[in-house]
């Protein structure tokens, strides 16, 4: 093999992580320009075409993949990993989580200090998804989503299951005729998602509830929608989750209804391979594990 620098590697790590020059370019304090030129010798040097270039940015090519591997082990050996350091020390730059509203705070608000003290060094950016985020553009390096994705160089791989239900504020229900049968629900005003808009098949959740219900208020936002039936507004199916800490919402017809969706974690084939992103993998897969009991409904 061809003499190079490991100055180049550095280079090719960083695009190999990102995607895109710019982003590159930013991690390392260098520019665009010298990025693709650090590639270019890299690839001459080697022999080697290491990335596919489109409009999308730079995909890793079969000689890409395997050259991360040994880049990696480069990169620890020089210090830019600490050796024998935890699976969070010595990760550094950007990455980009890109995961369903409610999931968002969920994460905030129970994961988001073990993120912290895993990855000191690690910065985090939370999308919430309102739209599909195109992974193949690398708007995100990793992303929960409500369906696995089945086409194209992706892995999706379960995550977790958690439960929803039709609820109601008490208020609202103490000044209603009692909700007996799925038929009694379409006396009822529901609120629901935009269903042009529906990033998900499994959103759709009124259908399956009852195929006439019809929701007279709509948003794309699922705390919007929470907020609404506090307020007395109508009937909503709300992850359960997000209604434990809500003692003025009930339940109704919790014998009967109760519906089950599954968060699924993809990403790209290329960056199931780089260490960062298999490391933050496996602290979402435990941390989810650890509150598995928060997710679920304990009465289904």
């Amino acid at each position: 093999m061809t003499q190079f620098n490991w100055d180049d590697m550095q280079f090719f790590l960083a695009l190999a992580r990102d995607g895109q020059l710019s982003g590159a370019a930013r991690q390392l304090g260098s520019s665009h320009v010298t990025v693709a030129r650090r590639i270019d010798r890299l690839e001459a040097a080697l022999r080697q075409r290491l990335f596919e270039r489109s409009a999308r940015g730079y995909e890793l090519t079969a000689s890409g993949r395997r050259l991360v591997e040994t880049a990696e082990r480069m990169e620890e050996a020089s210090g830019g990993v600490i050796p024998g350091a935890g699976p969070g020390q010595g990760l550094t730059g950007n990455l980009r989580l890109a995961v369903p509203e409610g999931f968002s705070n969920f994460f905030s608000e129970h994961m988001l200090a073990a993120f912290t003290a895993r990855f000191p060094d690690l910065s985090l950016e939370l999308i919430t998804l309102t739209q599909v985020i195109s992974l193949s553009r690398r708007e995100a390096d990793l992303t929960v989503t409500l369906d696995p994705v089945t086409r194209g160089g992706y892995r999706s791989e379960r995550l977790a299951d958690y439960q929803l239900r039709i609820y109601a504020a008490k208020s609202y229900m103490a000044a209603q005729e009692p909700i007996r049968s799925r038929a009694d629900l379409l006396k009822h005003r529901f609120l629901g998602y935009i269903e042009e808009m529906l990033f998900a098949t499994g959103l759709d959740y009124l259908g399956e509830v009852h195929p006439g219900l019809r929701p007279a208020f709509k948003s794309s936002s699922i705390y919007s929608q929470m907020i609404a039936v506090r307020q007395g507004n109508g009937l909503s199916v709300l992850p359960c989750y997000m209604t434990k800490a809500c003692p003025d919402l009930v339940p109704v017809l919790p014998d009967e209804i109760a519906l089950t969706r599954t968060y699924w974690l993809t990403c790209h084939r290329d960056t199931r391979q780089m260490r960062r992103e298999r490391a933050v993998i496996s602290f979402l897969t435990e941390e989810i594990l650890r509150h598995t009991d928060l997710l679920l409904d304990p009465a289904v």
